[in-house]
């Protein structure tokens, strides 16, 4: 089998070149997102894994995948003006959709089982800090930066390309308190445990938020690791 990926590269870049490693860094708590930009083997010596058994599995999900001909978008070729729509029309209309759903079920389970699992009372009040971040996050990037970035691929508008590039910093640094408000979460559930005999709710909301992350973590990551590092590189040109 062939080494495409070993210790010294970094996690984003597995990702961006093999978007289906995602689920399996995930299963290993493996930051690709915020953390992206260092070698797998930092990560995976951080959560006292065997680095042999990590990178074996990936490189083989990476083979098998070939093998199926499976096709998978290069975010780092295609227009900014397809990463975009890609971005608003998959995660950012997820969270818009979900955000308000989980609000509902949070609370609802805090409500009901508050009184003999405590640890609810952060989870809604971590819950509600992201999705108040987000949702500013969200329209800062639809109304104001996303139509720069389009705008400078369309007229190759140097002021553009700017004033999106200026932006970075503050959206990275947004990115990476969601990223923190997510690893607290799943601190404080302890992995989303569920208690015994959890009613169908709990389980739900549990399951919900779990579902939350992985989307989050997929989201930032073609950001933070494919479009910024694109938009950057242009920039100095």
């Amino acid at each position: 089998m062939d080494t495409i990926f070993d210790q010294t590269t970094k996690t984003g870049d597995i990702v961006a070149r093999f978007p289906r490693a995602s689920r399996l860094l995930k299963e290993y708590r493996i930051d690709f997102c915020c953390g992206g930009n260092r070698p797998i083997a930092e990560a995976i010596k951080e959560q006292n894994l065997n680095a042999e058994e990590v990178l074996s599995k990936i490189n083989a999900l990476y083979q098998e995948t070939k093998e199926l001909n499976e096709t998978e978008t290069n975010w780092s070729e295609a227009p900014y003006s397809r990463l975009i729509d890609y971005v608003v029309q998959t995660h950012h209309a997820y969270l818009f959709e979900v955000l308000p759903e989980l609000s509902g079920f949070v609370t609802k389970v805090y409500r009901v089982h508050g009184i003999h699992h405590p640890e609810l009372a952060n989870v809604h009040q971590l819950f509600h800090q992201l999705k108040a971040e987000l949702e500013h996050h969200l329209i800062q990037e639809e109304e104001q930066i996303f139509p720069k970035i389009k705008s400078y691929e369309e007229t190759k508008s140097e002021a553009h390309l700017a004033e999106a590039v200026k932006a970075i910093d503050v959206l990275e640094q947004e990115h990476e308190a969601c990223g923190n408000i997510l690893k607290e979460l799943r601190k404080v559930t302890n992995d989303y445990a569920l208690p015994e005999g959890a009613c169908t709710t709990y389980t739900l909301t549990y399951l919900k938020l779990d579902e939350l992350e992985t989307d989050i973590f997929q989201h930032i990551h073609l950001e933070n690791n494919i479009l910024f590092p694109r938009l950057e590189a242009e920039a100095k040109h």
